[in-house]
C-alpha cells in the first residue's frame, strides 16, 4: 500500500498576512523561509522553526475573496519552549502577552496559550522534566 512519507506544512489562511508573520517572527522567533505570489494570485509566507522540518503556510488570498473567520477553537498550532516562564517574559517585553496560564498538566508539563491574529491560537508547551 502507498503511504505518504512526511508531513511538509500546514497552511493558515489570515487577512492580514503582515501582522500574522509579525507575531510568529517576532513572538515566537520563528524564520521566514521564503515569501511568493502563487498563480492563483495568493500571497504566500512560509515560516519554519529549529528542530522540525515541517513549516507552516500563511496564506492571503487575492482581494475579493471572503474574509477568514475562525471559530473558537477550531485549531491550534503547538511549539515546545525550554523555560515557559523565561519564554514569556521575553515576548511580554515586545509587546505579546500570554491569553492564558501558565498551567502545570497532570504530566507535569507546563502549558501556556497565546491568541495569535485572526483568531487562531498557539499552545506553548514545556515537557516535564
Amino acid at each position: 500500500m502507498a503511504t505518504v512519507t512526511k508531513l511538509l506544512h500546514t497552511r493558515m489562511r489570515v487577512n492580514d498576512i503582515d501582522a500574522t508573520v509579525k507575531f510568529y517572527t517576532e513572538a515566537l522567533g520563528l524564520t521566514e523561509t521564503r515569501r511568493h505570489t502563487s498563480p492563483r494570485g495568493a500571497q504566500l509566507v512560509f515560516l519554519a522553526t529549529s528542530n522540525s522540518e515541517e513549516e507552516i503556510e500563511i496564506c492571503q488570498m487575492p482581494d475579493g475573496a471572503p474574509s477568514v473567520e475562525v471559530q473558537e477553537d477550531l485549531m491550534h498550532l503547538a511549539f515546545q519552549v525550554e523555560d515557559l516562564k523565561a519564554f514569556a517574559a521575553e515576548a511580554a517585553a515586545k509587546g505579546y502577552e500570554l491569553s492564558d496560564g501558565p498551567t502545570e498538566s497532570g504530566s507535569g508539563s507546563i502549558i501556556a496559550f497565546f491568541d495569535a491574529p485572526e483568531g487562531y491560537e498557539v499552545e506553548l508547551i514545556q515537557r516535564a522534566k
